[in-house]
C-alpha cells in the first residue's frame, strides 16, 4: 500500500481518557465552531462544511467555549499563515482543559499539505480533512464518535459541492460567495495551491444559477463568483479541464466559458451586483472585458495578480505572461472600462531577485497605479518547484526593505485613486455599521472602495444609495448620502 493511501485511511488509535459526552449527544444538540483563514474560497468552503454538519446535528456557534467540535479552515500559501495555524491549534488545546469533551479538526489546504504530520507527530487534532473531502465528514464524525482519530485528504476530479447549499456563516446578509471552479493547472513555482486543491474543474452553470436564485430569494444583493482562477472556467459536462481538449467537437461547441457564464449570471440577475475573483493574466481575455462593459451590475473592479514587474522573475515563477502582455491587458481594460479599479498581488524578494528586478516591479506599479493590492515577502513553500529548484537567496532584511518600498508605493497610488472620487457621486451598497461608529454606514462602491457616510434614518443594509464623496484616506472614502 502506498504512503498516500495509508494516510487517507481512518486511523484506529484509541484516545486515552475518551469522554462519552461527545458520543451521547444527538439530534441538533451538538455545536460546531469554525474559524477560517486565507482566501475567499476558504470562507465559502467553511459555509459548505457548516451545511454538511447541520445535517449531522451540528449547529454553528460563535462561542468556542460551548463547541463540541472546533474546526479551523487553513491556508498554506505562505509560511506566516501556517505559523498562525500552529499557534491557534495550541491555543485550542489549552481551551480543552475547560472543555475536555471537545474535538479539534483541521480543514483546508494545510490539512492537505501536511497530512499525517498533524495527526501523528503534532497530536494537536482529532480530525484532518482536505478541501475535496468534506462530503466524508459524516463518516469522519462517526470515527470521532467511536473514539478514533480520522483523516481524509483525497483530491477529486470533479466539482465536489455543486449540490450543497452553503450555510452563510461568513456573510453579512448582503454579500455572498459562490464557488464556480476548483483547483489550478498553472503550476507557478512559488504556489502550493495545485498540490493542495488539485487540478482545475468547473461547476455546472445550472447549479450556479440555482444557488444565486436562492440567495436572491433570501435578499442578498451582491454575489462574488469564486475560483483559484475564475477566467479558466470551462463547463463541458464535468471532469478536469485538461480533458476538455480530448472531447468530440460537438461537446466542445456546447461548452460554456467564463465570459459566457458571467454574461448569463449578469443577465439573469440584473438586481444583484456581480463580482469575481481571482483572475489570471494569461486567461483574462477581451470577451470578459467586453462582458463587464455591457452590464452595469458587474462591479467595475478586477483583481489581476502580476507578482513581479520583471520578465526574468516572471519566467522563474513559471508565470505564462510577460510584462508587455500584462500591460496590454491593462490598456485594454482601461479602454473598455475607463472607471475600472484594478488590484494586484505582488511578491518581494523572489529567488535571485536583483535590485534591477525590484525596480522593474516599482516601474510597473507606476504604469498601472493600482487601486489597492496584496503584497508579501517571498517564503518558500515545501513541495513547490521553487522549493526544489530555486534558491531562496535574497536576505530577509532585503526582502523586507523591498516589500516596504512596494507597500509605500501602493499606498501612494491608493491615495491617488481615492482622491479621484472626491466631488463625485458614487453608488454604494450598504453592508452594515461602520466599525468606528454606529451612527455611520459602511458600504462599497462598484470599484470595491470602502465608503463611510452618516445615517439619515431611512436606509438599511442591502440598500443601494447615492453618496457624494467629500474626503478620503488611502483606504476609505467619506461622503454624504444624497436624498
Amino acid at each position: 500500500m502506498s504512503k498516500d493511501k495509508k494516510i487517507t485511511k481512518h486511523i484506529d488509535e484509541k484516545l486515552q481518557g475518551k469522554s462519552l459526552n461527545f458520543l451521547k449527544k444527538s439530534g441538533n444538540n451538538r455545536k460546531v465552531y469554525i474559524e477560517s483563514y486565507g482566501c475567499q474560497m476558504n470562507m465559502n468552503d467553511s459555509e459548505i462544511v457548516a451545511s454538511i454538519l447541520l445535517k449531522q446535528g451540528f449547529n454553528t456557534t460563535s462561542h468556542i467555549d460551548e463547541a463540541d467540535l472546533i474546526l479551523i479552515n487553513t491556508c498554506a500559501i505562505r509560511e506566516k499563515a501556517e505559523n498562525t495555524i500552529w499557534n491557534r491549534l495550541k491555543h485550542f488545546n489549552k481551551l480543552k482543559q475547560n472543555n475536555p469533551d471537545a474535538k479539534i479538526g483541521l480543514m483546508g489546504c494545510m490539512a492537505e499539505r501536511l497530512k499525517e504530520k498533524i495527526l501523528e507527530e503534532e497530536k494537536l487534532v482529532d480530525l484532518v480533512v482536505g478541501p475535496d473531502a468534506y462530503r466524508d465528514l459524516p463518516q469522519l464524525i462517526e470515527e470521532l464518535d467511536d473514539g478514533r482519530k480520522a483523516v481524509n485528504v483525497l483530491l477529486s476530479k470533479e466539482e465536489t459541492y455543486a449540490d450543497i447549499n452553503p450555510v452563510r456563516i461568513n456573510s453579512n446578509g448582503v454579500s455572498a460567495f459562490v464557488s464556480i471552479t476548483r483547483g489550478c493547472d498553472n503550476m507557478c513555482s512559488f504556489c502550493v495551491v495545485p498540490f493542495t486543491r488539485g487540478r482545475e474543474r468547473s461547476r455546472d452553470p445550472e447549479s450556479i444559477i440555482n444557488e444565486i436564485k436562492d440567495l436572491a430569494r433570501k435578499g442578498f444583493k451582491e454575489v462574488t463568483l469564486l475560483g483559484q482562477n475564475v477566467d479558466s472556467y470551462l463547463w463541458y459536462g464535468g471532469g478536469l479541464k485538461k480533458d476538455f481538449y480530448k472531447q468530440p467537437e460537438e461537446v466542445k461547441q456546447k461548452a460554456v466559458n467564463f465570459a459566457q457564464l458571467l454574461d448569463l449570471v449578469a443577465t439573469e440577475f440584473p438586481g444583484i451586483r456581480i463580482r469575481f475573483s481571482t483572475s489570471n493574466p494569461q486567461d483574462f481575455d477581451i470577451d470578459v472585458i467586453k462582458t463587464m462593459a455591457r452590464h452595469d451590475n458587474i462591479a467595475k473592479h478586477i483583481h489581476l495578480p502580476v507578482q513581479s514587474g520583471s520578465d526574468r522573475i516572471l519566467q522563474l515563477m513559471n508565470r505564462k505572461h510577460s510584462v508587455a502582455e500584462y500591460k496590454a491587458k491593462i490598456d485594454a481594460i482601461r479602454k473598455h472600462i475607463p472607471d475600472v479599479a484594478i488590484s494586484q498581488d505582488m511578491i518581494a524578494g523572489f529567488s535571485t531577485e536583483t535590485e534591477e528586478d525590484h525596480r522593474a516591479t516599482l516601474d510597473l506599479m507606476d504604469y498601472v497605479k493600482y487601486d489597492f493590492g496584496f503584497m508579501f515577502a517571498y517564503s518558500v513553500r515545501p513541495g513547490t518547484m521553487g522549493s526544489k529548484k530555486l534558491p531562496d537567496d535574497v536576505p530577509k532584511e532585503v526582502k523586507l526593505r523591498r516589500l516596504r518600498e512596494i507597500i509605500d508605493k501602493q499606498q501612494a497610488h491608493s491615495l491617488y485613486r481615492m482622491q479621484q472620487f472626491i466631488g463625485k457621486e458614487v453608488e454604494v451598497l450598504i453592508e452594515g455599521n461602520s466599525k468606528k461608529s454606529d451612527q455611520h454606514w459602511m458600504g462599497r462602491n462598484s470599484q470595491n472602495a470602502v465608503v463611510i457616510f452618516k445615517k439619515t434614518g431611512n436606509e438599511k443594509p442591502g440598500d443601494l444609495v447615492r453618496v457624494t464623496i467629500n474626503d478620503c484616506t488611502s483606504a476609505t472614502l467619506f461622503g454624504e448620502k444624497i436624498d
